[in-house]
C-alpha cells in the first residue's frame, strides 16, 4: 500500500475533476454530432473543450486552498548514496570492457 497522502482542499478537488470533465465534454460533443446529423461537427466544436478546461482551471485558481497538503517526494527520485572509496566496482563479466 502507498503512504501517499491525498489533498482534499477545494482547489485540488476541482483540479482532480478536469479529466472526467474532458471525457464528458468530448462525449457530449460527439453525441450532439450524431443526434443532429452532423450539424455539430467535432472539428468546429472542439473550442468548447478548451473553454471547459479553462473554466475548471479558473475555478481551481479561485478556490480556497485551506488545508492544502503538499505532496511528499518519493524515494525513487532521491539520489542513491555514493560508493565508498577504495576498489572500483567490478563487473560480473570478467575481461569485458578492459
Amino acid at each position: 500500500m502507498s503512504a501517499h497522502v491525498r489533498c482534499h482542499c477545494q482547489s485540488c478537488t476541482i483540479r482532480s475533476l478536469t479529466g472526467p470533465a474532458i471525457v464528458i465534454t468530448i462525449g457530449v460533443l460527439f453525441l450532439l454530432h450524431q443526434l443532429h446529423g452532423g450539424h455539430f461537427y467535432f472539428g468546429s466544436t472542439w473550442p468548447v473543450l478548451l473553454v471547459v478546461i479553462g473554466l475548471l482551471y479558473l475555478a481551481s485558481a479561485l478556490a480556497s486552498q485551506e488545508g492544502h497538503v503538499e505532496p511528499v517526494p518519493t524515494t525513487a527520485t532521491q539520489v542513491p548514496p555514493a560508493a565508498p572509496p577504495g576498489n572500483p566496482p567490478q563487473t560480473p563479466y570478467r575481461g569485458q570492457g578492459q
